[in-house]
């Protein structure tokens, strides 16, 4: 955020400094100069607020992607919270506050490197990272059908590769609004991160997303 010229700043104190000088002391009558003088002290909170906001905390979203179903949700989420998007490439996320990331699952049946992505190159690297003091929410989708017993299984590994690296884990969603054979990323009955169906359930991406946005930042994710 630019910050207004010092100029600016000196020429309101100076202007409020002097009217509070020659303002009217009697009380019964509003007169134009102190009229102005309550303009200019709106102004000059106005500015001092402006200037007290401190910078917005960086967080980034990134993906990979199959079919083009991660990207599609990640778009929608970048929309939703003002954030860009990014496919992922390797980044350390050290310039980062917090991250949001997603993924497809593609080796169904896998015990490892599950998304089929360049998410699985990385895993192991991340894990090494220190991420502590960092807040990363999960995202992933999946296809509650035709891979019904293999459902978002991605999310867990996500999930754990970026916890071994000591970033705080939020976005947590209780599984009872979904149907599906099984998942390993299920834990104590909520989903490790935020699951999503865009072959069967499409049409409740939205409101998922939403709802998961208003709850990552109730539980410390800085959007």
């Amino acid at each position: 955020m630019a910050k207004a010229p010092r100029s600016a700043l000196l020429l309101l104190v100076a202007s409020l400094a002097f009217l509070r000088w020659t303002a009217p002391s009697f009380a019964g009558t509003r007169s134009p100069k102190v009229a102005l003088h309550s303009t200019l002290q709106q102004k000059l909170k106005a500015f001092g607020r402006q200037n007290s906001c401190t910078a917005r905390a960086a967080v980034g979203i990134f993906y990979t992607t199959q079919t083009g179903n991660t990207e599609t949700v990640a778009s929608k989420l970048a929309e939703a919270t003002g954030l860009e998007a990014s496919d992922y490439d390797g980044e350390d996320f050290s310039e980062l506050d917090g991250v949001i990331a997603g993924c497809p699952t593609w080796n169904t049946g896998a015990d490892e490197y599950r998304s089929g992505t360049t998410w699985d190159d990385y895993l192991d690297t991340i894990k090494e990272y220190d991420l502590t003091g960092k807040v990363v929410a999960v995202f992933g989708c999946g296809d509650s059908q035709s891979y019904a017993d293999n459902f978002c299984d991605g999310i867990e590994e996500l999930h754990n590769a970026f916890q071994a690296a000591g970033a705080k884990l939020v976005g947590y969603v209780d599984e009872s609004g979904y149907s599906y054979g099984e998942s390993k990323s299920v834990k104590d009955g909520k989903f490790l991160g935020l699951p999503l169906d865009e072959d069967n359930e499409d049409d409740q991406t939205d409101d998922r997303i939403a709802a998961w946005v208003e709850q990552l930042k109730g539980e410390g994710m800085p959007l």
